[in-house]
């Protein structure tokens, strides 16, 4: 149970600085205009979210996630452990199926089932790496340093910077820079290798969060300046910023933590069940297993769907989401599609209210916007598979 603190406590304390990443002065440099997000200074956007969103789909953007979690999990020093047995106990993936230089997506369950966070795991030749949220990467560590057996260590890679190039001409941009025992060419979808750009060794994975073919780089975080610049100097990459970074993922149909997901939202009743993979659903073995089966065999009350609004008014985080005059639910991520022209949302609604064509209603600031449920993603995938 967390402390009680005294009001006149908290006006008392000192407010926390946020920190900064590697890039801060070059996104500065940039015209990049900084806001605080996930305890850190990052850019929200250089020219215009709309322009960079666009820009994005059409051509190729270069976003700094360095505010994320690099975690590296190993056998500790002369440890004699299953490592994969280890990891297998504190998430709900299947290592047998994942081979060196694969990558999978997975969640962090609490003990009922809730969603403590979503991750990106690659399997490396003498361990694992993990890419968590940022705004939730020190729980993260906490939770899974309980989880682990002490034969186990997990190293947080903090003086590592992270960058995500992302587009359908990004394979050109860092085709040009990418040298390797592998070719850059060789990278599908969710599969990764080492590099060097201009020197600097990168760890490269063809992956992303916009739905468009892409990747991402982790790097030291010293030589973050020297490789965003290397990029960014290839006519087809710009440097974009937190706005279209959200408004990418949620045309994706891609959830984001603390909004679409949380401790009070299941993997099922939150449409993210590939995160746990089939033979854990039956087998079980880690937290909240017991909700997840459940769940799968009785169905849920609450469902994440997809929202289309008619007109230009955007639904925002929070809405109520009613069919005629009842409350069905909530939205938890909305806003205009730039490539759709016209909002779009993501909400949880009742299960009887879920189905694809459902006619609801938002309500915002008292007035009611006529939406149809609709099938995610909003845009299409481009995925290199």
């Amino acid at each position: 149970m967390s402390e009680l603190v005294n009001p006149q406590d908290e006006q008392d304390l000192e407010p926390v600085e946020p920190l900064l990443l590697p890039l801060d002065a070059w996104h500065r440099e940039k015209g990049g205009r900084m806001v605080e997000f996930a305890g850190y200074m990052m850019p929200v956007q250089y020219e215009g979210i709309m322009a960079e969103h666009l820009w994005t789909r059409e051509s190729a953007g270069l976003f700094d996630v360095s505010h994320m979690g690099q975690l590296y999990i190993c056998p500790a020093e002369d440890a004699q452990v299953d490592l994969d047995a280890a990891l297998e106990a504190a998430l709900p993936i299947d290592l047998s199926t994942l081979k060196t230089g694969s990558v999978r997506y997975s969640l962090l369950l609490d003990d009922e089932g809730g969603i403590l966070d979503d991750l990106m795991v690659t399997r490396w030749e003498t361990g694992f790496y993990l890419v968590v949220n940022g705004a939730t990467k020190w729980d993260d560590i906490g939770s899974l340093r309980e989880l682990l057996p002490d034969e186990v260590t997990l190293n947080h890679l903090d003086d590592s910077a992270l960058l995500a190039l992302q587009g359908p001409k990004a394979f050109a941009a860092l085709e040009r820079h990418a040298k390797g025992d592998t070719p850059l060419s060789a990278l599908t979808f969710m599969k990764g290798a080492s590099f060097t750009l201009g020197g600097v060794d990168a760890w490269i994975s063809r992956s992303g969060y916009t739905g468009e073919d892409g990747f991402e780089i982790s790097i030291p975080g010293k030589d973050a300046a020297r490789v965003a610049d290397l990029l960014c100097g290839e006519p087809e990459v710009k440097p974009i910023g937190l706005g279209a970074r959200d408004s990418l993922r949620l045309e994706a149909g891609l959830p984001l933590y603390g909004h679409d997901m949380s401790p009070d939202h299941g993997a099922v009743e939150a449409g993210l069940i590939f995160g746990v993979n089939k033979r854990r659903r039956s087998e079980g073995g880690f937290p909240g297993a017991a909700r997840v089966q459940r769940d799968l065999a009785q169905g849920t009350a609450r469902k994440r769907i997809g929202l289309s609004l008619e007109g230009r008014q955007a639904a925002r985080e929070g809405a109520m989401v009613l069919a005629g005059d009842l409350e069905v639910g909530v939205v938890t991520s909305g806003g205009f599609s730039p490539s759709l022209q016209h909002p779009i949302a993501m909400a949880y609604v009742d299960a009887a209210h879920a189905a694809d064509g459902t006619a609801l209603s938002i309500e915002i600031r008292g007035k009611r916007l006529d939406a149809k449920v609709v099938p995610m993603p909003f845009v299409q995938h481009r995925y290199h598979r």
